[in-house]
């Protein structure tokens, strides 16, 4: 795990480092649209800033059926599990 981030999920985890790329490009993009001044940078930025917002939606939703799932498949103690998952 990242030191600089205090949390991580299996939904979370292969989309780091995704949305670390579209920032610095939101970033160069504004930075290229506050130089020459070409709303075609400003567009994208808007573009992939609206991208990231529908991204952590969506992550924030796997996550919460992660979080179902694991909550309906946890075996109480009286149960015992193969490696498979079923209960005997």
């Amino acid at each position: 795990m990242n030191e600089r981030r205090t949390f991580d999920t299996p939904a979370r985890a292969r989309w780091n480092a995704p949305i670390h790329n579209i920032l610095k490009a939101i970033d160069y993009h504004t930075e290229l649209f506050l130089s020459h001044r070409d709303p075609w940078h400003l567009e994208k930025a808007n573009e992939l800033r609206h991208y990231l917002h529908e991204l952590k939606a969506y992550i924030h939703l796997q996550e919460e059926l992660l979080q179902e799932n694991h909550s309906t498949n946890t075996p109480n103690r009286t149960q015992t599990c193969t490696p498979f998952g079923s209960a005997f």
